[in-house]
């Protein structure tokens, strides 16, 4: 009942009025900066090491260090993410180098990755503004509108192989490795890609004279493979909800479209640490200068924010169904309710 009431004053309260109360929670802490990355970028290396040996050896058990391995990975780009929006240190000079450093071990471009997630905070549930940084998401009526086999590649796009398997692959194994979407947005994207493809080409190349290929692909592509797939999942789970937020450019507000927009995936301790409490998403989009150390703070002090588009683990699983957007009830749908709910109107 206490939940209910919190989540209630939050909902009813003007969400522009969050900027002013986040703004406190700005300042980074460099020391704790500094230690969050040396609790990621040392058991990530020492993790990938053991298992290096182990696959050199022939300790074939060694490799289940690579799941844990890509959880750090994870951190890592959380580390990377915070370095984006510039709230790791106080210097901006700090955070673009610390992130693209970071960018080698992600295979993530730090400064063409920084301008389209810049994108995806500045039109994050905005219908007309849809494309870049974000999940390709149709309304009900645009899917309708679609020749046979258009609804067939949007289907084959939202279905679970696709989103959760080819998806997370592509985007970090192929998509990255040329600024996709930003091909004329000047030098910087192609700089950015191109250094930071050089930049984990050598240590691979490095580590493959050292090891042999076989050995090498057999640590590096779990790793990947994994810590990408958590990525995408996460970033679905942070927006792709029932009760997200949607609205077309006349009507769409920032606040009101990052509070509840956004989740509040909430995870256990182990999950909240390793994804850098990401999860704390509508926060994060109120306010991004937020570092993610802090977001937790956040909640403590404001218990009426944990209850809005709180989701679940359990809650996140039945996530995955949904794929269109009912302007008609204002959540996200399946296709079978869509088609349900098409049909029903069609009798009446």
């Amino acid at each position: 009942m206490t939940n209910n009431i919190a989540g209630n004053a939050a909902t009813e309260r003007d969400p522009r009025s969050w900027t002013a109360v986040l703004a406190q929670y700005r300042r980074p802490r460099p020391v704790r900066s500094t230690v969050e990355i040396a609790v990621t970028a040392l058991p990530f290396t020492a993790l990938w090491a053991f298992a290096a040996v182990s696959a050199v050896n022939g300790f074939w058990w060694g490799l289940l260090a690579t799941i844990p391995a890509a959880g750090f990975l994870v951190r890592l780009f959380i580390l990377q993410h915070d370095c984006g929006h510039g709230t790791l240190f106080a210097r901006r000079a700090l955070n673009n180098w610390t992130g693209r450093i970071i960018g080698v071990f992600t295979l993530t471009p730090y400064d063409y990755w920084r301008r389209t997630h810049a994108v995806h905070h500045a039109t994050a549930g905005n219908l007309d503004k849809r494309g870049i940084g974000d999940i390709h998401t149709l309304t009900v009526r645009e899917y309708r509108a679609l020749s046979w086999w258009g609804r067939v590649r949007y289907r084959l796009y939202r279905h679970p192989v696709v989103m959760f398997g080819v998806g997370p692959a592509w985007l970090f194994v192929c998509q990255y490795r040329l600024p996709f979407g930003m091909m004329r947005a000047g030098l910087q994207p192609w700089i950015s890609t191109i250094a930071t493809n050089l930049g984990a080409a050598l240590p691979v190349a490095g580590l493959i004279w050292l090891m042999g290929l076989g050995p090498f692909l057999m640590v590096q592509v779990p790793i990947t493979l994994i810590a990408a797939t958590a990525g995408v999942w996460l970033f679905y789970v942070q927006h792709q909800f029932e009760a997200t937020h949607w609205s077309e450019d006349e009507e769409w507000n920032f606040q009101r479209a990052a509070l509840h927009g956004s989740s509040h995936y909430d995870l256990p301790f182990v999950l909240r640490w390793i994804t850098g409490n990401i999860g704390i998403h509508h926060v994060h989009h109120l306010s991004a200068t937020v570092p993610f150390y802090r977001l937790p703070e956040v909640l403590r002090d404001h218990p009426d924010l944990r209850d809005i588009g709180r989701v679940t683990i359990l809650q996140s699983l039945k996530c995955v169904k949904l794929a269109l957007w009912d302007e008609s009830a204002n959540r996200l749908v399946s296709f079978r309710e869509a088609r349900r709910h098409g049909a029903a109107a069609t009798t009446a």
